[in-house]
């Protein structure tokens, strides 16, 4: 299959602590691990991907910056920055791609402060509450959406 969309994974805060943080919440897998498995769901769907983790929010809010030169879509995981980080909405606007939100954890079931997203309203979806498979699922919305987009452009 030839990969023609290119796809970035970011990861926020704490989520390189993952085989480390309650695996109640966030399975046993480690950030290595879960990694290879987007990519090879990326792989079998023709998305070339690539990934970013940092506990800074500023380099975060670079990286998203950078989102239309490295990437044609991007998978958020924010971490708790997701629930009060305006600077994430703002770059994720400035980036100018498509981007799916992605949560390991159920948030809606959780503390009152994880049901508030600040970026879902600049994402097109958001996948929760269903582990590393949560990121087969957002893969497969981007790449739809991506694909809607090239069809659109083509004709």
């Amino acid at each position: 299959m030839i990969l023609r969309n290119r796809v970035e994974v970011l990861h926020g805060v704490n989520l390189d602590q993952l085989g480390r943080r309650d695996p109640a919440h966030y399975g046993s897998l480690t950030l290595p691990e879960l990694q290879m498995r987007i990519g090879d769901w990326a792989g079998e769907l023709g998305l070339s991907v690539s990934f970013f983790q940092t506990n800074s929010e500023s380099e975060l809010v670079e990286r998203l910056h950078r989102g239309r030169e490295v990437a044609d879509g991007l998978l958020i995981n924010a971490g708790a920055w997701t629930h009060y980080a305006w600077s994430l909405h703002d770059a994720l606007e400035i980036a100018g791609v498509p981007a799916v939100e992605v949560h390991l954890s159920d948030v809606q079931a959780r503390e009152e402060w994880r049901r508030v997203s600040v970026i879902e309203d600049v994402c097109i979806g958001t996948v929760a509450g269903k582990g590393p498979d949560g990121y087969r699922e957002a893969l497969a919305l981007l790449a739809a959406r991506l694909r809607q987009n090239e069809e659109e452009s083509a004709s």
